[in-house]
């Protein structure tokens, strides 16, 4: 990736619906660019008021209707990271995205901790040009998968595709559905979710619901009652970080295998085999990405991915549906 690139600049106007937010809020989805990237650019100085000829370099300034802005997006910057030939499961690829299958175990991005075997560790190895709107450390990413979860993910390969994959996110313009295997058997079919999520006040590696967060959407609806199991179909409209586990935690249907939302818990002799078997072979949290569907952020052409499950989800299933199906 060169960085030889001119500065971009992109011009924005507030409108009726962003009267009264945070700059950094009001301009996150226009600009493609995630909202730490953007926060970053302004207290560099890169946004200016149009109407002062100033820079303003307070995220948190509340904006006004009609206000207008001019924000100054340096060139990427190269890439320091070294590609590794790690194999990919590629759903999808073209000149603008690509969509892979990521397996459980594997970290999307770096971060501290995980300098190496990232997604993008593999991408930069399989791919010639990735976009570079996110910077050198998370090139092409617009969404996530928590490590121990798998399934399909797109990337942004160029520029205007990040930004309009960006915009689509933003707008929660995708179909995102999620398989997950629970303990637990309610007495619901189907319900929708809706409970604000931010950090756990003690224990920071935690999500919880909190009065001061971000408002959370999930749609969950009971797919099979498995004993006192069961599987669960998800549906996102919002995309918080550990949403689905920190809302089923919440509904007490905690996830076989997370060990950081749910306790320990280890089958007794009450779940008969293969059930026990499977359950205690579930090193992770039983959530699989098995739906993506969007319309090409370039073409407008509508994709749509279905991904198969994992080899032990699958087995997990067949046991469970062995016993209780």
């Amino acid at each position: 990736m060169s960085s030889s690139k001119p500065a971009e600049q992109l011009t924005f106007t507030i409108t009726a619906d962003d009267d009264g937010k945070r700059v950094d809020a009001a301009l996150t989805a226009a600009s493609g660019l995630s909202r730490n990237h953007l926060q970053q650019l302004i207290k560099d100085g890169r946004l200016i008021s149009l109407t002062t000829s100033h820079p303003l370099t307070q995220p948190s300034r509340r904006v006004v209707e009609g206000e207008r802005y001019r924000l100054e997006i340096p060139a990427p910057t190269p890439l320091t990271l070294t590609p590794e030939n790690i194999p990919l499961d590629i759903l999808y690829e073209d000149d603008d995205l690509i969509v892979v299958n990521k397996p459980a175990g594997m970290v999307v991005h770096p971060a501290h901790g995980h300098d190496h075997g990232t997604l993008v560790h593999a991408l930069l190895h399989h791919c010639t040009h990735l976009s570079g709107i996110n910077g050198a450390e998370r090139p092409g990413i617009v969404h996530r998968l928590d490590k121990e979860t798998s399934g399909s993910l797109v990337v942004a390969k160029s520029e205007q595709a990040h930004r309009r994959l960006s915009e689509m996110f933003a707008r929660h313009d995708l179909n995102r559905q999620y398989l997950a295997w629970c303990r637990g058997n309610p007495n619901w079919h189907q319900r929708t979710i809706e409970a604000p999520i931010g950090r756990h006040p003690q224990q920071r590696q935690k999500m919880a619901i909190h009065p001061q967060g971000r408002m959370a959407i999930t749609h969950a609806e009971i797919e099979q009652h498995l004993g006192p199991f069961c599987r669960v179909r998800l549906t996102l409209h919002t995309g918080r970080t550990h949403q689905i586990r920190v809302h089923l935690s919440e509904q007490r249907l905690p996830l076989i295998g997370d060990a950081l939302y749910a306790r320990n818990y280890n089958p007794g002799a009450d779940i008969p085999e293969p059930s026990r078997s499977a359950i205690q072979a579930c090193q992770r949290q039983a959530l699989h990405a098995v739906l993506l569907a969007f319309r090409h952020p370039i073409s407008g052409e509508p994709l749509s991915f279905h991904t198969p499950l994992p080899a032990d989800l699958h087995r997990l299933d067949q046991a469970l549906q062995q016993n209780y199906g």
